[in-house]
């Protein structure tokens, strides 16, 4: 059985662990003659890079990664391209005294029940670190949408922070890359910064919210029932690390709201095209893009390697307790949103090129 992997044609399998000497992914399905370079795929990589300021982790590694196969002349061959990112600045010695304890809020427990044994050294599998694989195999994704559907562009941001709230009447694109925490707000930075820096100094950590969008998807991607647009990407975002709730569109606030309120009337615009009053659905409809935003919230839990002492037991049931030392990020959804671009990239092209298999151009026509 294959766990490792996710998508239907486009297709990739990561592999690696946290302290292991390196990780990866093997991406299965992307399309021949796409431009793709290391160079690319750093610009994104880059992104979700740890020791990059202060209100991230300070391991310190350079994610420099590698295509060992299925490119040539910077140009994809059609065959599996494999990715390589060495892992530098392990310091696996910060684990030794939780070898025979489970820390809460890790799976460390949970691994040790399924398979009798565990990698303690940063929970191996189960780290964050198994992120920046995803990050190289969005890469690929976006350069092949960007062949195949230039007009799409995805953009990921944090709208919360546990008690920090964005103003989404101050909301400004051009922000997000200039601050820290991918925040729609440069005047809300330094709040943000404060809030955090205060946490960490109190040995704690903090949850946090990430959106993403993906902008000019074509209408018809997605199909009913069990291969829904919604279903795979819900899937792979709830596949991040530490993610524990996803909403899409109006998400768990429609249950607030009348059908009247809810509904998104259709009209059809000056160019021919339906186009509507509001986008409660995400940009989904029965699983079928609507060719609107398509719009991605989750939830990330607090980090839960953090220097407060907590209650657990060890191996043989014995009470213990825990303070995880190491290096640890006090909101690891900061680092989330290049992640979830990556996921969304990905999904987005698997089903472009679902939808280019089965039907190719839309079949119905309005107006």
């Amino acid at each position: 059985m294959s766990m490792n992997s996710f998508g239907h044609l486009f297709r990739v399998t990561t592999w690696g662990e946290s302290h292991g000497p390196a990780l990866g992914a093997t991406v299965d399905g992307c399309p021949p003659n796409v431009s793709v370079t290391p160079e690319m795929l750093q610009v994104w990589l880059d992104k979700r890079r740890p020791g990059q300021n202060k209100n991230t982790t300070q391991r310190n590694e350079p994610d420099a990664v590698k295509i060992l196969s299925g490119v040539f002349e910077g140009k994809s061959t059609g065959t599996p391209i494999q990715l390589m990112i060495e892992n530098t600045d392990q310091r696996s010695r910060d684990y030794g005294e939780i070898a025979q304890t489970f820390r809460p809020g890790h799976a460390d427990i949970t691994y040790f029940q399924k398979y009798g044994n565990r990698d303690y050294r940063g929970g191996g599998r189960s780290s964050a670190r198994e992120t920046a694989a995803r990050v190289a195999a969005g890469g690929v994704a976006r350069e092949a949408i960007k062949a195949l559907a230039p007009q799409i562009q995805i953009k990921g941001y944090m709208t919360q922070m546990g008690e920090m709230e964005i103003d989404r009447s101050r909301f400004d694109w051009d922000a997000i890359d200039t601050n820290d925490f991918w925040i729609p707000d440069a005047a809300a930075v330094q709040d943000w910064e404060d809030y955090l820096q205060g946490l960490r100094k109190a040995h704690d950590s903090v949850g946090a919210v990430i959106e993403v969008v993906a902008k000019g998807v074509p209408a018809g991607l997605g199909a009913p029932i069990y291969n829904k647009l919604d279903t795979d990407l819900a899937a792979a975002m709830m596949s991040i690390n530490a993610v524990k709730a996803v909403e899409i569109g109006e998400g768990m606030n429609a249950a607030r709201l009348k059908g009247s309120e809810n509904a998104d009337e259709i009209f059809m615009g000056n160019d021919g095209q339906p186009v509507y009053s509001s986008n409660h659905a995400g940009g989904i409809l029965g699983g079928i893009s609507t060719g609107q935003e398509v719009v991605v919230r989750f939830a990330v839990k607090p980090t839960s390697s953090i220097l407060t002492p907590r209650a657990s037991i060890r191996k043989d049931g014995t009470p213990a307790e825990v303070i995880t030392k190491g290096r640890h990020d006090p909101c690891v959804g900061i680092r989330a949103v290049p992640v979830a671009e990556a996921m969304m990239a990905c999904v987005i092209l698997d089903h472009l090129l679902l939808h280019r298999g089965q039907i190719g151009e839309n079949q119905g026509h309005i107006g």
